[in-house]
């Protein structure tokens, strides 16, 4: 029965991605909030159909922290689920990822059209200048940061160190940080096809105010934040495993 539940939800999960894709490219002359309040139903609809065929639900702890002024969210990456349950969470939003994403066929073109900050992840500091510059401009226009600092999809059970490029945009324009913890790793796993039923918290921490902060002190303080909560979520701590 899961492995049917599975197949319908990623059916319906393909096609309406392509559909959203391509309402996205015909949306690009209009405004960017107005772009994404379309696009973003995408990922809305997904979420509630996963927990009416998959049974997968979502619960959010500490929904109060978010408030109205734009933020920089540090978030755990575990699957693709984050991605979606974001976006059904926090007022609307771009992503600090990697430009290879926007080269997949339809869904690229959609993400594209988010006004995503893709960076050449090689390419060092020219990378870092490019997420503190074009992220000030998506935060002054209203929208907020989302920034995945263990750089790629991380298994349960584990963590990776964290870059640097959340925190020092965050302290280096002024806007606050908010971390974001979830344990979707148990029920839609990295690369896996089958959604187990469950339930997924995800738990949004207090905002942290950036200003007159030293990005590298920032960056140990969410890592530490993020190592407590996914303790107390996974009930062990989690182990670190090495960037590559």
């Amino acid at each position: 029965m899961i492995r049917l539940r599975s197949l319908l939800f990623f059916i319906i999960y393909a096609l309406s991605a392509v559909i959203f894709s391509c309402l996205g490219v015909l949306l690009w002359p209009l405004p960017f909030k107005w772009r994404y309040a379309v696009v973003s139903q995408w990922a809305k609809s997904n979420i509630w159909l996963l927990g009416k065929i998959c049974d997968v639900h979502l619960e959010v702890e500490g929904k109060e922290h978010i408030g109205d002024e734009p933020a920089v969210i540090i978030c755990k990456h575990q699957s693709a689920w984050e991605t979606l349950a974001l976006q059904a969470v926090f007022p609307p939003q771009v992503w600090v990822l990697k430009r290879e994403l926007l080269w997949i066929p339809f869904f690229g073109w959609g993400l594209a059209s988010l006004n995503p900050i893709a960076i050449d992840r090689k390419a060092g500091r020219k990378a870092l200048s490019q997420v503190i510059e074009q992220g000030l401009d998506r935060l002054s226009s209203g929208a907020w940061v989302v920034v995945f600092p263990e750089g790629t999809r991380v298994a349960p059970g584990y963590m990776r160190k964290f870059g640097i490029g959340g925190a020092r945009l965050a302290v280096d324009t002024g806007y606050p940080v908010i971390p974001v913890a979830h344990d979707a790793g148990k029920c839609w796993p990295k690369r896996g096809f089958l959604k187990t039923p469950g339930t997924i918290k995800m738990v949004i921490g207090k905002k942290i105010d950036s200003q007159g902060q030293d990005a590298a002190a920032l960056n140990q303080h969410l890592f530490d934040w993020m190592e407590q909560t996914m303790t107390v979520l996974e009930g062990e701590k989690p182990r670190q495993q090495d960037r590559k």
